[in-house]
């Protein structure tokens, strides 16, 4: 059986494993996804450190109503009365079985490989992950064996809501077929988990297995131990080098896609293909960019694949898809990439779900609810539709699906629509109230609003000023009543936007003006996108203070912070139980995604001169370092630390993250 993992596979990373530290070994993650919002994760030595680790989660209704079906395997070799484990499982600040000390190395391509040296055995572990059904593939390629060694693998089930954690108060049950192993719950409705593993034989054998821990989830503040099941275990006889592969795949209850006649070599040329055309897609030319736009890949989900409707998703592993994380994304992960068909089907999806004038900011985990609950989301679909419209020349979908929704949102947002949003008599939007979090500093713990933006915010108003001139260069040579319009509205605005948010004292933009009319004149990186947005209200002078206050206060290598370190409510760490991570998640916490705003607005400031190009080089280094080196390997993590060294912190791979690093490195490297 020869398995496609090495010939023509491009390996995003490889990491030694030399240093035993467990601390510094569980600290790097590894992640695989498929086009229906399902993956498979854990840590480089393959212990489950969250409930959101395992070998196979899946989705019942693409791309949410997440399960976490099949958590973890405990693999055991006997060779020459020599009993060894590869596992590892963490129990109660003690780690049992260590296999983590068997590991050599750790490699990430089409797939995850574990390479494990004893001194009875060698092998390599991967996981495959299936593209377009809710399965994975545990391979076990042992290369040499001194003498017979009897394998046995017991898998540890949970199907259960990914959101939660598992306890042996569930009914599991287990029915033994021709082909394989169908193992229900009823979570969801119900669904089922089938096992097979063609060379080796299932002996039965139930059991619950009691207060896994998982220290990421300790270290929250958030509930840590998990029950897991066991049906029984595979076992055969090994005397030569012998590739296994367990297969599990899940499905709602009474459809399961049983995998009786699944092909590895199949599956693995089936991932070489779809990464190969990702990067011939998006004429990928470097290393660095391939890795990228593999990145960018992994967040491209179908909502119900029969549909065809292309979705983002925010993050992994916990988010599903966001407006306003789709529409800073969509930039960067599809255009830049050359995605144009997938581009177009997300904004068209979100734009026929648009009401008042707004674009959702998120779908129900559960449900097909849309939540409106964001005044950037609607904005950021108008930079995206007319980023769509430059990049793409798709004039057709651009006027007959996307411009009237642009034009109802400019409408509603002129005259009024949800939480108050409106037009003020000075032209600019105006929304909310001390009870609501709009734009994306949302961050409320038990009524208390750590960042409160009600009014008028900076960002909120960059955005509304550039969506007003892209309508009127849109119309100026196809209806000038209409043009003539919204110049005099992007004309007021820029008077207005200039008299209210310059704080000519400090030498940067305020970022709020509450409605008693009052500056809030904390130093936060929202201001940047008055400058990085294709139009800008600012003069010149105005633009480069702003670049050089928030390079000055506010960059970090992984991207800006968002509060001064020199103010009193800044926090360093987030870290902890729910309020204290909350209420660190906009008080200085580092976001990369901003890292993209900044590069642009610097390149531009500086007119994209060598020396400017080489310097922002230097801005996205950590950045491209962290992408395979720490964190979860080939991706970007959502936010770090404000404080030194920087520690990676929220969901291990974010969208926008990614998408934002993408565009800045085309802008570091493409000529103009």
């Amino acid at each position: 059986m020869a398995i496609a993992q090495k010939a023509g596979a491009i390996e995003i990373a490889s990491i030694s494993t030399a240093d035993k530290s467990i601390d510094n070994l569980l600290g790097k993650q590894w992640l695989l996804t498929n086009n229906r919002g399902g993956y498979s994760s854990s840590t480089i030595v393959g212990c489950n450190t969250s409930k959101y680790h395992g070998l196979l989660i899946g989705s019942l209704n693409p791309p949410v109503n997440r399960i976490m079906a099949l958590a973890n395997c405990l693999e055991t070799i006997t060779v020459n009365g020599r009993t060894s484990s590869i596992s590892t499982f963490e129990f109660s600040n003690r780690f049992a079985p260590d296999g983590f000390q068997q590991i050599k190395r750790f490699r990430r391509d089409i797939g995850a490989h574990f390479d494990y040296q004893a001194k009875d055995f060698e092998l390599t572990k991967s996981v495959y992950l299936s593209r377009d059904t809710d399965s994975v593939a545990v391979v076990y390629d042992f290369t040499s064996v001194s003498g017979a060694a009897e394998l046995i693998l017991r898998p540890f089930v949970a199907l259960r809501d990914f959101h939660s954690l598992q306890k042996s108060s569930a009914n599991l049950y287990s029915v033994e077929l021709a082909k394989g192993l169908l193992i229900s719950h009823n979570v969801h409705g119900g669904c089922e988990l089938f096992l097979a593993c063609p060379s080796m034989n299932f002996e039965k054998d139930p059991q619950w297995w009691f207060n896994f821990v998982y220290r990421d989830d300790k270290q929250r503040g958030q509930e840590f131990t998990e029950d897991l099941w066991t049906p029984g275990f595979y076992k055969c006889t090994i005397d030569s080098p012998v590739k296994i592969v367990l297969w599990a795949n899940l499905s709602k209850q009474n459809q399961g896609e049983q995998i009786v006649n699944a092909d590895i070599d199949e599956l693995c040329n089936t991932l070489q293909r779809h990464q190969n055309n990702v990067i011939s897609t998006a004429q990928a030319t470097d290393k660095i960019f391939e890795t990228l736009c593999l990145a960018a890949d992994e967040f491209i989900a179908n909502c119900q694949p029969a549909t065809g409707r292309t979705t983002i998703l925010a993050g992994f592993p916990w988010f599903a898809d966001w407006g306003r994380d789709a529409f800073i994304s969509l930039p960067g992960l599809l255009l830049e990439t050359g995605r144009f068909e997938d581009a177009k089907s997300v904004l068209t999806t979100f734009a026929k779900a648009a009401d008042q004038g707004m674009i959702p900011n998120r779908f129900d985990d559960y449900s097909d609810t849309a939540y409106f609950n964001s005044i950037d989301a609607s904005l950021w679909f108008i930079n995206a539709a007319f980023q769509y419209l430059k990049v793409a020349d798709d004039t057709e979908t651009f006027v007959q699906e996307l411009l009237p929704v642009i034009r109802l949102i400019v409408d509603s947002y002129h005259n009024g629509t949800r939480f108050g949003t409106h037009a003020d008599a000075d032209g600019l939007i105006t929304a909310g109230n001390q009870d609501t979090q709009l734009t994306w500093m949302d961050a409320k713990y038990c009524g208390t609003a750590f960042t409160p933006r009600y009014g008028k915010a900076v960002e909120i108003n960059a955005l509304w000023y550039n969506a007003l001139c892209q309508l009127a260069r849109f119309f100026t040579d196809k209806d000038i009543r209409v043009a003539k319009r919204y110049h005099l509205m992007a004309d007021a605005v820029e008077t207005s936007f200039c008299r209210l948010f310059w704080n000519n004292s400090a030498g940067f933009l305020n970022d709020c003006i509450l409605p008693d009319g009052s500056a809030d004149a904390s130093l936060r990186p929202n201001q940047i996108f008055a400058v990085s947005l294709p139009f800008s209200p600012l003069s010149p002078e105005q633009q480069f203070a702003v670049v050089n206050t928030v390079q000055k206060n506010l960059l970090t290598p992984f991207g800006l912070r968002t509060l001064n370190t020199a103010d009193s409510r800044y926090k360093g760490i987030y870290a902890g139980p729910q309020r204290h991570r909350d209420e660190a998640y906009h008080q200085g916490t580092v976001w990369p995604y901003l890292i993209g705003a900044f590069v642009e607005a610097y390149l531009k400031i500086n007119d994209f001169s060598r020396q400017s190009r080489k310097n922002a080089a230097e801005f996205i280094e950590p950045l491209l370092r962290h992408l395979t080196e720490n964190g979860c390997i080939g991706q970007i993590s959502e936010i770090f630390d404000g404080d030194p060294p920087h520690k990676p912190r929220g969901c291990f791979a974010q969208a926008w993250s990614i998408a934002e690093i993408i565009r800045a490195y085309k802008l570091i490297n493409d000529t103009y």
